[in-house]
């Protein structure tokens, strides 16, 4: 076994004292593998959630940097379809076993087993296609949202709504834990105050979202930190209906992502976020990923295992 060292990105980027050229902390930990042998890799860095659980996205996006580096430079991943077998927990490493599927001439094929302790937790298919040129071309319009720069960062809507907010000590609390965490991901909601509310809503949400630092030129590491970022807000959707409701359990069963065009993670994006159905302990959510310029670039698709508390 070599033990070498995959970067996420472009090698050679490295930090400046001005921030000129910082490579994200993102690429550098978390999207950051070891190749132990030809087609597998593993994952010792893992995002630091709340819980002891695995972030699913991150599974996601490290399972995608496993995949690209077993095709040609010169295609990208236009679709992958996961489904979350049993949760992960940040004490392990992750191990990543690609299997060549098809190499054809327009598209390959892999799929992607993540395991712990010699137990499958997740299991992915991803297709990678060359660039092609074509005269069918149309999208929908993206939402008319302000601007990000016109929205507060989460840091001052805990200073300016949080401390000062009609709720209860322990929300207080716990709403400012989960503002202030120190990750890898920058955000602007759309509608912050929906935080609070404890009456149903439409399950709808809208964040701008963008990583922190620069990402690099490479257009798969972008696809892939796409892919982390893209579970974050989407299964919460289902929940804004009832918010009268106490959750006792909301998690992923399977995510799809189909990318349309390239983007930048390091810029950026509209994460509109939708949940047409919920129902027999289950929900849909939609998610669609635009550039500021109104360009649709990735659709996401996910179920979760959606459960009152007893």
């Amino acid at each position: 076994m070599s033990g070498q060292t995959i970067p996420g990105s472009d090698e050679g980027e490295t930090g400046t004292a001005n921030g000129s050229q910082l490579r994200s902390v993102l690429v550098d930990t978390i999207l950051n593998l070891e190749e132990l042998e030809p087609g597998l890799y593993r994952a010792i860095h893992h995002w630091k959630t709340l819980t002891e659980r695995l972030y699913g996205g991150q599974v996601v996006g490290q399972a995608l940097v496993a995949a690209s580096h077993t095709v040609s430079p010169q295609l990208h991943v236009h679709s992958l379809h996961c489904y979350f077998l049993k949760f992960g927990t940040r004490k392990h490493p992750v191990l990543y076993k690609v299997h060549n599927v098809r190499d054809g001439k327009s598209f390959s094929t892999r799929s992607v087993q993540a395991s712990q302790d010699g137990v499958a937790i997740f299991t992915m298919m991803a297709s990678f296609h060359i660039t092609e040129e074509s005269p069918f071309q149309h999208q929908y319009s993206m939402p008319h949202v302000p601007k990000p720069h016109e929205l507060k960062s989460d840091r001052e809507l805990v200073d300016t709504y949080v401390k000062h907010a009609p709720i209860s000590s322990q929300m207080k609390a716990m709403v400012e834990k989960q503002l202030t965490r120190e990750i890898d991901v920058e955000f602007r909601r759309i509608d912050p105050m929906r935080l609070f509310m404890r009456s149903p809503t439409e399950p709808q949400m809208r964040i701008w979202v963008k990583a922190k630092d620069k990402i690099g030129e490479d257009m798969r590491m972008h696809q892939c930190v796409a892919a982390y970022l893209s579970d974050y807000f989407l299964a919460m959707s289902q929940t804004l209906p009832f918010r009268h409701i106490k959750l006792g359990q909301i998690a992923s069963l399977d995510h799809s992502i189909w990318f349309h065009c390239p983007f930048r993670t390091d810029e950026w994006m509209l994460y509109e976020c939708e949940s047409p159905r919920t129902g027999a302990a289950r929900g849909i959510s939609l998610g669609r990923l635009w550039q500021e310029d109104g360009k649709l670039v990735a659709t996401v698709a996910q179920e979760a295992v959606l459960r009152p508390q007893l």
